[in-house]
């Protein structure tokens, strides 16, 4: 087997540079699902559970993506068919989904159009999210694969804060940021617009850019056969014979993503209560403070972006991690005690330190440990468990949680500081 070259840092970016569409997507639906639902009419506690379907999804999708992007071998490539499909549905449904209060339904059918939107625009996101991942670990050799992923996470980052912007931009040059009761807020709906057209431009620009090996080239730089790539993998065997360092990143991830499914769901309702002291969806502050959500989630994405960039000059990779994760907490635990919208800046950039080591180091980690594995895709999909199934038990306890925190939905930012902790606490136990 011939070792992976280098390649050059143009190559490395090309590799990704469709994240940073992906991301935009990614960025309008997290800012932006608690405040269209909440517009729509969900009460409080029952917010968190409109947040199931994306990570399910996810879960879903993702292992699928892989299996099949394994064994898909192809003139256009191999990762990139799915890369395309993805994002062209992704398209389609960003036009859609922020118009679920304007087509004149009742407020029980417009919840509906919107979930079953919500559906399809996540489970497109994902097929086009997982094959960057694939990519990196197919094509960079493991000594290139931290900065392959930081270029990742720079691209995301990027991404998110072009995205989080998006409403707040809009509001200011002059489009309506309120309207009847029930209806989405133009600023939101253009937002989505202009973001699916980044979106399908960056993943064209990758798929002209990118060459993907064909199976020749491939068995020459992975142990693996491309054969023995293509047959059908048994999930639950696969499972069975992962490294343990699968299931130890797994433990730090399961605490890391349910804080921040609780900072997703509960940010717009914080931040209007603490700073607009209001929680009527209908008012004027309360879809201003939705606004000061995507600014606030573009300092965290401005925190990780340069966190990220230090990441790499730590040469204990576990301490840089857990550090990440404790800065991260600290941040939670300061949001609901700052009461001026401008000083709420520094614990989301603290957050987003926290943010920056969870989209690098965990998949570093593991695509290293699976080196001479076959099936990479498939575990690669499989690990996105680690990502969604946290997620999906957050949103189904999060009412519940919110209730035993008196109905306070600034009480669960500390809620998501405790959880970090626990994660940086089980860095401890992976050992490269």
């Amino acid at each position: 087997m011939k070792p992976k070259p280098n390649q050059s840092f143009l190559k490395l970016w090309n590799l990704s540079f469709g994240f940073f569409g992906v991301q935009i997507a990614y960025a309008l639906q997290s800012a932006n699902i608690s405040r269209i639902f909440a517009t729509l009419g969900a009460d409080p506690h029952s917010l968190s559970y409109f947040w199931i379907l994306p990570p399910l999804m996810g879960i879903l999708v993702q292992p699928i993506i892989g299996t099949l992007s394994d064994r898909t071998w192809c003139r256009f490539g191999r990762r990139i068919p799915y890369l395309f499909v993805g994002a062209s549905v992704a398209v389609a449904v960003m036009c859609l989904l922020p118009n679920a209060g304007s087509f004149g339904m009742a407020v029980s059918a417009a919840m509906v159009f919107g979930l079953v939107s919500l559906m399809f625009l996540d489970t497109s996101i994902n097929m086009a999210m997982q094959p960057f991942k694939m990519l990196v670990g197919d094509m960079v050799n493991e000594q290139q694969k931290s900065l392959a992923y930081s270029i990742q996470s720079f691209l995301c980052n990027a991404g998110s804060i072009v995205g989080y912007l998006f409403p707040y931009f809009f509001t200011a040059i002059g489009i309506a940021n309120e309207a009847q009761k029930g209806v989405i807020p133009d600023s939101v709906i253009y937002s989505f617009y202009i973001g699916a057209a980044i979106l399908i431009l960056c993943v064209i620009y990758t798929t002209l850019k990118v060459k993907e090996w064909n199976p020749q080239e491939y068995a020459e730089y992975n142990e693996a056969k491309p054969e023995e790539d293509e047959g059908k993998a048994n999930w639950i065997e696969l499972l069975r014979n992962a490294p343990s360092m699968f299931w130890k990143v797994g433990a730090v991830q399961f605490f890391c993503w349910t804080a921040f499914m609780f900072m997703w769901t509960y940010t717009n309702g914080t931040i209007a209560d603490t700073i607009w002291n209001t929680t009527d969806t209908a008012s004027k502050g309360y879809q201003a403070a939705g606004n000061w959500v995507g600014v606030m989630f573009c300092w965290q994405a401005i925190g990780s972006v340069l966190w990220a960039m230090a990441l790499p000059r730590f040469k204990n990779e576990k301490a840089a991690y857990a550090l990440s994760l404790v800065i991260g907490a600290v941040g939670f635990a300061l949001v609901p005690f700052v009461h001026d919208k401008n000083l709420l800046a520094m614990p989301f950039m603290l957050i987003g330190c926290a943010w920056a080591a969870m989209l690098a180091m965990p998949f570093a980690f593991v695509t290293n440990a699976l080196e001479g594995y076959g099936h990479k895709g498939a575990y690669l999909g499989l690990f996105n468990g680690t990502i969604c199934i946290p997620q999906i038990i957050a949103a189904a306890c999060g009412g519940t949680l919110l209730s035993m925190v008196g109905s306070v939905q600034s009480n669960m930012m500390l809620v998501a500081a405790a959880s970090l902790v626990l994660g940086a606490l089980c860095v401890a136990r992976i050992k490269k």
